[in-house]
């Protein structure tokens, strides 16, 4: 006997009984409105986390103004709270993915630890993503289409009907009198997935009735297969995973020689998968910037630019600079004793362990043409200094630099540029740590 869609339901969301509470992304559509149904029939009979519905209004179109109220009418008739959430939408090249990005932000802000937001995506949604997709020449990993379940923010976001389709949402509607709202703009043709919607897959429907199973049925197998890549992109990555020099960087870096053993191919597939938390991913015609990086001379220190930040080659390893983790002052700053640890601005934390030297103390950045007097070494520049300890360059310029009056004492981190670091203290400087500077 066929399942009915409440136990489907129920079964997709097996995993997530334990939850502290499930969240609706209610728009008011008819899969939402679906969604937001089958649960609270479910909550009176099942032992269901409290659920909650979650509307947010993008302020795009005058015909939107109306809506929160209607979310709120039907929730109030199924015992769900509602929360309203209003965003701006940027604008850009793509109003549907601004739109898109400004409804996942308002999301990720709405669930709590743990916390699950189920959205009403179906399988003829999966069909036309892959599509969409495909058109587009998305990848492997692009063309997985959409997961049933991925993190956000500090919960997870679950698609529970991707094994439902469009026509038994609106049978179940039908029959239960549901009432919900149409969107104009899903009628819009300018929108591409619109225009798929409305004038692509009637006609493939019409030659190929069992298009949208076949095309979801596709974006598995393409699921499957891109997990088998992860894999063995794991396996690729351990004898690059070697821990560098300077483990107090707090930056991702993977060691180049190992690498550079694979074939080219499965190099660009072990940076994908290193890559992907990190940024997003470039197309096809941009991965020149990965052959410039690996080839380069190895006295180079090329830069490969990515969305939200660069790889840099540095001493045979790449390491990883977010954007946001290169923006921080140089300015000069005076340290008394009693501030421990000394917070540089937008450079972490500067302290000593053991006693401190005696003052007056000040922190500066590297200028150029530095010098210190060394015990048993005399005169040495700063330049030659770090260029023994194999400092990569794209931290020298932030290096917290000790001063005592007009004399440079030490260089944070590094032991053999001091003038007097030993038994009695070290300057320790912890820099910021990858969450503060990913993105």
């Amino acid at each position: 006997m066929k399942p009915t869609l409440p136990a489907k339901l129920l079964q997709a969301l097996a995993p997530w009984h334990n939850a502290p509470a499930w969240h609706i992304a209610y728009s008011g559509g008819l899969d939402s409105t679906v969604l937001l149904h089958l649960l609270a029939g479910l909550a009176k009979t099942q032992p269901l986390p409290p659920l909650h519905a979650v509307h947010v209004h993008h302020g795009l179109q005058a015909a939107a103004d109306a809506w929160p109220a209607h979310c709120q009418a039907v929730c109030e008739a199924a015992g769900v709270p509602l929360r309203v959430m209003r965003v701006s939408v940027q604008p850009g090249a793509s109003l549907e993915r601004a739109a898109r990005d400004a409804r996942y932000q308002a999301f990720a802000e709405a669930i709590g630890p743990g916390e699950l937001l189920l959205t009403g995506q179906h399988r003829d949604d999966q069909a036309e993503t892959l599509l969409f997709r495909l058109l587009r020449g998305a990848g492997v990993r692009g063309l997985t289409g959409m997961p049933a379940q991925r993190p956000l923010g500090k919960g997870h976001l679950v698609r529970p009907l991707l094994e439902v389709s469009q026509a038994e949402l609106e049978t179940y509607a039908r029959e239960q009198s549901l009432s919900w709202i149409e969107d104009p703009s899903n009628g819009d043709p300018r929108f591409s997935r619109n225009y798929l919607r409305h004038h692509v897959f009637p006609v493939l429907a019409a030659r190929w009735p069992q298009a949208v199973n076949s095309l979801a049925r596709t974006a598995g197998h393409v699921a499957e297969a891109q997990g088998l890549l992860d894999e063995l992109a794991q396996l690729d990555m351990q004898a690059a995973q070697l821990p560098s020099a300077f483990p107090w960087l707090g930056l991702p870096s993977l060691a180049l020689a190992p690498l550079c053993d694979l074939s080219d191919a499965r190099q660009r597939n072990a940076l994908r998968y290193w890559l992907a938390p990190l940024t997003p991913l470039p197309d096809s015609e941009h991965w020149i910037g990965w052959s410039t990086l690996r080839d380069a001379k190895g006295d180079a220190q090329p830069i490969w630019r990515l969305a939200d930040g660069q790889l840099q080659r540095c001493n045979d390893r790449i390491w990883w600079i977010p954007t946001k983790w290169s923006e921080f002052s140089d300015s000069p700053l005076s340290w008394s004793h009693l501030q421990t640890p000394l917070q540089l601005p937008g450079n972490g934390q500067l302290y000593f362990s053991g006693h401190a030297p005696d003052g007056p103390l000040s922190v500066r950045y590297r200028q150029g043409g530095e010098v210190m007097e060394l015990p048993g070494r005399g005169r040495r520049d700063l330049k030659r200094l770090l260029n023994e300890s194999a400092v990569p360059g794209f931290i020298r310029g932030r290096l917290p630099l000790l001063y005592q009056g007009s004399r440079l004492l030490a260089v944070a981190n590094l032991a053999r540029a001091s003038t007097g670091q030993g038994d009695d203290w070290q300057l320790q400087w912890a820099p910021p740590t990858c969450d503060q500077g990913l993105s």
